[in-house]
């Protein structure tokens, strides 16, 4: 039988790994690969919205009170200061809202939240952890971007080896060290996943 509409419990993929290991460009394919029924979840933020971003569409861009407001009510699922002074968080309201419509939710969060996604809702929730072949190749990628002084680059290496700790915590380890072939290997663990759930729902 399926669930009502009123209390929908739809279920999470969440993909995470350190920053430049491609799991955005991972998001983003498979958001065109599943349109029906994938959406995803759209992120609160307290830093500022870069020039190309869109409020609403890229993050929910919001002051740091009304972000520690939120924290105090209790309106996250998960949050996370990534960065110094820096805040990211779900909302409880962006996951209803997409249960609402009949999706399968699509994240792309930091390892922290993923982690307390993980503990909150369990097995509605599949992790997928992105990693780069290696450190090396993951400090090449960064530099290409041409976005990063030298020190906030040694920064982002610092914490993603701190970040590739929690590899093996998760429910799968999906190595970025060839796009296309990565590609595949995501949609074969969304797709799984997805025919799992639509078998539960039956």
């Amino acid at each position: 039988m399926k669930k009502s509409a009123s209390t929908p419990r739809g279920k999470l993929i969440i993909f995470t790994a350190p920053s430049g290991a491609g799991k955005t460009t991972i998001v983003r394919h498979l958001l065109k690969r599943f349109p029906e029924q994938l959406a995803f979840s759209i992120s609160a933020t307290t830093r500022e919205k870069r020039p190309h971003e869109v409020d609403g569409k890229d993050y929910y861009f919001m002051d740091k009170k009304t972000f520690q407001d939120k924290i105090k009510s209790g309106d996250f699922a998960e949050w996370e200061e990534v960065y110094r002074q820096q805040w990211y968080g779900t909302l409880n309201a962006e996951i209803e809202r997409l249960w609402r419509e009949g999706k399968t939710i699509l994240f792309d969060i930091d390892v922290k939240g993923a982690s307390r996604l993980k503990n909150k809702y369990k097995e509605r929730a599949l992790v997928v952890f992105v990693a780069p072949p290696s450190i090396e190749e993951l400090e090449r990628r960064l530099s290409r971007r041409k976005t990063e002084t030298r020190s906030s680059l040694l920064k982002r290496i610092q914490r993603a080896i701190r970040e590739l700790e929690y590899r093996e915590k998760f429910d799968r380890v999906l190595v970025n060290d060839d796009l296309d072939v990565a590609f595949s290997e995501a949609e074969q663990i969304v797709h799984h996943f997805i025919q799992n759930q639509n078998s539960e729902e039956e």
